[in-house]
């Protein structure tokens, strides 16, 4: 098929006539990319589990486990770069002079991905002029471990992959006052970002706790995906 029928199909399939569309894009590799409309991150429920359904619930059980203790929740990383802080033990709540058998030792588990947009099947000129909206998405745990569980840093990179052209965070604060127990949506739209963008950095932190047993604040649905349109904000 010639460049200029894969050309026209993907005009045809993503409506987006009007936007630059230069012959020297591989309109073939675009095509069969996909590139809009679905998530450029790869493995985006490490832990194996939904938001469609509610969070697992954790039993405690009579005696330790045996073997060494964990570090970090069960689950397939592929895809994932992985990194362990450990916070050390949490004494503030112990009134002083007072002796306690076991103090909570909390780490914070961070994951992180780097989308290469033109890699995808997003050429330069859309990035550039057009600027489409970039969505993220993030579903976290209400684990209740700890006042501050999760923490999300996007940003949107250069050429380079390290120039930061526009970056979005978020480290909520949690509710304890009360048992909750479900899964909580995160999202953010990048649009009107200027032009440069080549690559979008996802990373995510979660809170663990490791009191005896090891009580994990588990994450899945992370996206990142970009829309053939603009938003009407």
């Amino acid at each position: 098929m010639a460049t200029n029928e894969w050309k026209k199909r993907c005009e045809t399939e993503w409506n987006i006539k009007g936007i630059s569309m230069p012959d020297g894009v591989d309109w073939k590799f675009v095509y069969e990319a996909k590139p809009f409309g679905r998530n450029l991150l790869r493995n985006p429920a490490p832990h194996g589990v939904s938001q469609d359904s509610p969070p697992p619930e954790r039993e405690l059980t009579e005696f330790p486990p045996e073997g060494p203790p964990r570090s970090e929740p069960e689950g397939d990383y592929t895809g994932w770069t992985t990194s362990r802080e450990d916070l050390g033990y949490d004494a503030s709540g112990v009134p002083p002079g007072v002796t306690i058998c076991y103090l909570p030792n909390y780490s914070w588990f961070t994951l992180e991905q780097r989308v290469n947009l033109k890699a995808e099947g997003i050429w330069d000129e859309l990035l550039d002029g057009f600027q489409p909206d970039i969505v993220i998405k993030d579903w976290y745990e209400e684990s209740q471990l700890h006042e501050s569980i999760y923490q999300l840093r996007v940003r949107l990179l250069g050429t380079d992959g390290q120039t930061v052209i526009s970056e979005y965070t978020m480290s909520p604060t949690e509710e304890l006052s009360e048992y909750s127990h479900s899964w909580k949506e995160v999202s953010h739209v990048f649009s009107g970002y200027g032009p440069g963008v080549r690559y979008v950095h996802f990373l995510h932190r979660l809170k663990n706790k490791f009191m005896v047993e090891f009580f994990p604040t588990l994450v899945t649905g992370s996206t990142v995906v970009v829309k053939p349109s603009k938003s009407s904000q």
